[in-house]
């Protein structure tokens, strides 16, 4: 059975991680709302306003061991039902009725994330070690509210990028 994409988790923080669960939030070009950003030059700006992981991955590396949950990796929205492992720079996602984002970079992994990786292999989600286990950043192209819930439609990039 497939399950229609949705957004799992919003997750904000004043800065740093693990980032804390919201029912909603609104959406700018400059990020979320609530969120900040503890290192603005490795986080945030328009390119990198919103960053996006997998639950089925964050599953999947509890079943390694890791003590990972929804925003510890620092990620803004945790999404549901989605092939993560095909989505890359380019593809472009609608959240809700308004929302329109589209995915930029990879996401390099930080120090700060190692304390929830077990032996503190936080590189466990980089892109290059790992293809498809990382996280992405994206720009918005369109702001409005989300919630928890929010239906998602992927409209992938026309260009495909092979690991």
């Amino acid at each position: 059975m497939d399950v229609t994409p949705y957004l799992y988790q919003i997750n904000t923080s004043r800065g740093g991680v693990p980032k804390h669960s919201v029912a909603e939030t609104w959406v700018s070009v400059n990020g979320l709302s609530q969120d900040g950003h503890r290192n603005k030059v490795l986080h945030g700006g328009l390119d990198r306003a919103i960053c996006v992981y997998s639950h089925e991955l964050i599953k999947a590396l509890q079943q390694e061991g890791h003590t990972i949950q929804p925003g510890a990796l620092g990620e803004n929205f945790t999404l549901a039902g989605l092939n993560w492992k095909h989505l890359q720079p380019g593809d472009q996602l609608k959240i809700g009725e308004a929302v329109c984002m589209e995915f930029t970079s990879f996401c390099e992994p930080c120090r700060r994330i190692k304390q929830w990786f077990y032996k503190g292999d936080f590189n466990r989600v980089d892109q290059d070690r790992h293809p498809g286990w990382s996280r992405l950043y994206a720009r918005v192209l369109s702001e409005g509210p989300v919630r928890q819930g929010d239906q998602i439609q992927v409209e992938m990039s026309s260009v495909r990028i092979v690991p």
